[in-house]
């Protein structure tokens, strides 16, 4: 990397010619010092949501009280159609519910009982815990074989690795699509296309893929998908989920907790279960209508925006983080803990150091907000949307400060 690429008046211009520089005003971002490259679980705040919320509260609920329920029911799907926009499925096969854990469990236990006879299920060992824990409750609970892949934390899965595993009695392959720690992009088509000549059921997570990278579940033959909406999606702490279910399987499965909200007429309130057709049959109990609001109106942002132009600025931001990093971070003892080929990663660029955890809380102090992951690396999340190129530049000059001075400091 140049000397004048090292400069911050690089980074000034690569922010004059963002076109998307645009959308950091629709957001609110009221500390000017503050720099958020925090991937953990929470997006900022767009100011359109704001306003949605304040209008459910007042005016639906405050207002039109129960008679808001006449719209307010169809909101899970319509705000899943808008997320199937964003992960390139078809309208009717993505809808607003639950959490991602809850959702994972749902499709999962599906899948296995749409393969009778079969006893396998396939994750990796370095899946994001929740998923781990749930398929291995799963796999507990019905007597099936759990099989851990031995993952590459910083490269992430390849299909190889996959295959490897798969046999004739696989019935569920369940990975995510971007590794949480490293940011590694799994190759979607490759994997499932092995899962199926296998004969096995293919579920993605999706958490750190939508809305951070082109997400195309339908060309890709997916079967089943969850994720979550408070990253990318900037839907708020605690927003609910949403899971995928192609068109192909949608009248096939049947999905394990039996709530009013997925019963074909939930007010006869009748003595046995019926369940919905379409996508309305994955959902349980009453929604979150506040969260699933926050929902439509982040998957709106982002669809206006466009995921191609999001992509291309993901990655010249993830690009711009690893240049940096290895003119400033590598010398001092730092190693890069994300693929550098950009069509292998996500939208968050890892570090590995031994005092990683110690390198997030003082930037911290220094209003620099990233997060630690185990067992050795800091991370750094790169929303298009609101992340600058001088974000990324204080933020590698910060660590390198930090780490300089930290080796001064030791004897």
């Amino acid at each position: 990397m140049s000397t004048g690429r090292l400069e911050r008046a690089y980074a000034v211009e690569l922010d004059a010619a963002d076109p998307l520089a645009g959308y950091r005003d629709r957001f609110a971002l009221d500390d000017p010092s503050l720099i958020y490259l925090n991937g953990n679980s929470l997006g900022a705040l767009p100011l359109a949501t704001m306003a949605r919320l304040e209008s459910v509260i007042r005016s639906e609920w405050g207002g039109a009280l129960a008679r808001s329920w006449d719209h307010w029911v169809d909101l899970p799907g319509r705000a899943g159609d808008l997320v199937g926009a964003l992960t390139g499925a078809a309208p009717g096969q993505v809808v607003v519910t639950d959490n991602t854990t809850v959702n994972l469990y749902k499709l999962a236990c599906a899948a296995l009982d749409a393969r009778p006879g079969r006893h396998v299920i396939v994750t990796d060992q370095d899946n994001f815990p929740s998923d781990r824990y749930v398929v291995e409750g799963i796999a507990a609970q019905r007597g099936a074989e759990l099989r851990m892949l031995a993952t590459d934390i910083n490269e992430g899965l390849t299909p190889d690795a996959v295959r490897a595993a798969v046999d004739e009695d696989t019935a569920l392959v369940s990975l995510s699509h971007v590794a949480y720690r490293s940011g590694a992009l799994a190759d979607m088509a490759a994997i499932t296309k092995i899962a199926h000549e296998a004969g096995a059921l293919m579920l993605w997570d999706l958490c750190h893929s939508v809305g951070a990278v082109p997400v195309e579940l339908d060309a890709c033959d997916a079967d089943l998908a969850v994720g979550c909406t408070y990253k990318y999606l900037n839907a708020g702490p605690g927003a609910p989920a949403f899971l995928y279910v192609s068109a192909r399987l949608r009248e096939v499965l049947r999905q394990p907790i039996w709530g009013w909200f997925s019963q074909r007429d939930q007010f006869a309130m009748g003595p046995g279960y019926d369940p919905a057709a379409g996508m309305a049959k994955f959902m349980t109990g009453t929604p979150s209508i506040p969260g699933t609001a926050a929902v439509e109106e982040g998957a709106r942002l982002l669809l206006e925006a466009g995921i191609g132009a999001m992509r291309a600025k993901s990655v010249q931001l993830t690009s711009y983080l690893i240049d940096l990093g290895d003119a400033w971070l590598v010398p001092l003892g730092c190693a890069l803990g994300t693929p550098r080929q950009p069509a292998r990663r996500g939208g968050h660029v890892t570090f590995c150091h031994p005092r990683a955890e110690q390198i997030v809380g003082q930037l911290a102090a220094a209003n620099i907000l990233s997060d630690y992951r185990t067992p050795d690396r800091f991370r750094l999340g790169a929303s298009p949307l609101t992340t600058r190129f001088t974000d990324v530049w204080t933020a590698i000059a910060a660590g390198r400060d930090i780490i300089e001075r930290e080796g001064q400091d030791r004897p």
